[in-house]
């Protein structure tokens, strides 16, 4: 059922030199860190979940965190080896492999030691080109720092993504631009531009509130606007390319591909027998070593999705897509008809939202801009 269908692999390092106080991801601040016990630990879940899916090549292999940047290169160097003996891997250039680094935390040299353990990819967690802003952030470098790790950077790697953050508080349409404008003088291949997100639970969530709609969605479209004319359009909500430098790892999450994920919390969906597997590992990076090193693994969840949870979750990630969900792809994924799943009607009276036809289900600009509730909508009620 699985084999020949390629298979992205992810990577946490939970770990993070200080914790930044918009962030609810399962990072952690430590005062010390066992390299070697997590980097055998990390090899350990990658053979775990290898012996089920040994017959899949290996598509892309993605190390996020937390901060990745503060691995020692043996070790990406160590998973990375173990990843290809694990998985059949086409030549080394064709599978993608991302690193996330924070600039604050790499120089040239350590740029350098991480592509020759294999990176091919960089993405550079700049956040802001703002010194106010960096602050308020809490991030650990400076526009300076920031902007000296993008140009070494572009010197060492083959693909180049940015990340920041925009929608803060204060922030306006026309400083936005500006900074936008300065970040695309910076000729990236690829950006992921998200809109600050106030979440329960961080230190933000007490202090901040989210812009409002209208400015959320003015800032939302100045930003497709102007990464368009720079020939770096959206293909996802928030993240853009030039065409063929997409993210292909992040791609297959919203195409509903299988991946595997190894680390404290990480996630995975690994197709079997019954079904489409829905796989989370323990989250405390404590005990996930602990139980890795007693038990091979630290699974803490592990069920068979519905097939109609798994059509939702296709839509779900798949409509947050420039190109939509294609019916094909979902019918083999799923076992369904797009119209199974959709409320009846809704695609009709969402008609300027959503585009549905022979080939698939998409969004268009319109309902990218509102796509919570285009899908609350889409969803409503559906026989699924």
């Amino acid at each position: 059922m699985t084999g020949g269908f390629p298979l992205a692999v992810y990577v946490h390092w939970p770990f993070c030199l200080r914790k930044c106080p918009y962030c609810d991801f399962n990072s952690h601040v430590a005062d010390a860190v066992d390299h070697r016990r997590w980097r055998r630990a990390l090899g350990a879940e990658l053979e775990h979940f290898a012996a089920e899916t040994r017959d899949r090549p290996l598509a892309s292999l993605f190390f996020g965190g937390g901060t990745p940047s503060l691995m020692e290169a043996e070790t990406v160097a160590d998973l990375i080896a173990r990843a290809r003996a694990l998985w059949p891997s086409p030549a080394p250039d064709e599978v993608e492999i991302t690193l996330e680094a924070n600039p604050g935390t790499v120089d040239r040299a350590r740029f350098q030691a991480f592509r020759e353990a294999g990176v091919t990819r960089l993405s550079l967690g700049v956040q802001a080109l703002d010194e106010a802003a960096l602050g308020l952030l809490g991030r650990i470098h400076g526009v300076a720092e920031a902007l000296a790790a993008v140009e070494a950077a572009r010197h060492v790697f083959p693909r180049l993504s940015l990340d920041l953050i925009y929608a803060r508080p204060g922030q306006t349409d026309a400083s936005w631009r500006e900074e936008l404008a300065r970040v695309l003088d910076l000729a990236p291949d690829h950006l992921s531009l998200y809109q600050l997100t106030i979440e329960p639970g961080t230190a933000f969530h007490r202090v901040h509130a989210p812009p409002g709609e209208d400015e959320a969605a003015r800032l939302f479209e100045t930003t497709q606007d102007m990464t368009a004319a720079a020939g770096l359009p959206a293909y996802e909500i928030s993240n853009h390319a030039r065409p063929g430098r997409e993210c292909r790892h992040n791609l297959a999450y919203w195409r509903g591909c299988d991946y595997v994920g190894v680390g404290p919390g990480a996630h995975g969906r690994i197709t079997g027998r019954h079904g489409v597997d829905a796989v989370r590992q323990r989250r405390a990076p404590g005990r996930w070593l602990a139980e890795v090193e007693a038990e091979g693994h630290a699974t803490r969840e592990r069920e068979t999705l519905s097939p109609g949870d798994r059509a939702v979750e296709l839509l779900l990630m798949g409509l947050r897509l420039t190109e939509g969900v294609a019916r094909d792809r979902f019918r083999r994924q799923c076992g369904m008809e797009l119209e199974d799943v959709l409320a009846p009607g809704a695609a009709q009276a969402l008609a300027d939202h959503v585009s549905l036809d022979g080939t698939g289900l998409r969004t268009t600009p319109a309902g990218r801009l509102t796509l919570n509730e285009v899908l609350r909508q889409l969803l409503h009620g559906c026989p699924a």
